[in-house]
């Protein structure tokens, strides 16, 4: 799952694919209308894969929370983002046991569930790169038994 192409911009709903760089900015499509719009420097843009969630110890990285709630989903939808705020914070403790409930709100659990089911319906939550990267990483790095 590569998130380094997914965009949220501040102001603008949903996520945006990076498509190409302009002189002020970057082209992008967004993932709810596939409309193609200019996204300018000046704005606050984030990609995907720079955002992680605070939790008790450690930020722990937005692909990893997408992979915990894939796995939790059986790689189906999660539940929906406009379901209630108890059963969002149930869900997103179980994804995620020792987030920092006072640094992470509700709308930003939301926002996490509503991206999950986004990228998860137009096919971007892959955990198949995930698997060829260990695979590659276990051959580089092989254990040694005696």
């Amino acid at each position: 799952m590569d998130l380094s192409k997914i965009l949220s911009i501040a102001g603008k709903p949903g996520l945006y694919q990076m498509v190409s760089q302009t002189k002020n900015g970057v082209l992008v499509e967004s993932l709810l209308d596939g409309k193609r719009i200019p996204a300018f420097s000046h704005e606050r843009i984030s990609t995907l894969k720079e955002i992680s969630v605070f939790t008790e110890t450690d930020d722990v990285p937005l692909s990893e929370i997408f992979r915990s709630m894939f796995r939790l989903s059986n790689e189906q939808q999660a539940i929906s983002h406009k379901s209630s705020t108890p059963e969002l914070v149930a869900f997103f403790a179980s994804v995620l046991p020792n987030y920092d409930r006072e640094r992470v709100y509700v709308s930003d659990i939301k926002k996490a569930v509503q991206w999950y089911n986004l990228l998860q319906s137009k096919g971007l939550i892959d955990l198949e790169e995930d698997k060829d990267a260990a695979d590659e990483s276990s051959e580089t790095n092989p254990i040694v038994q005696e």
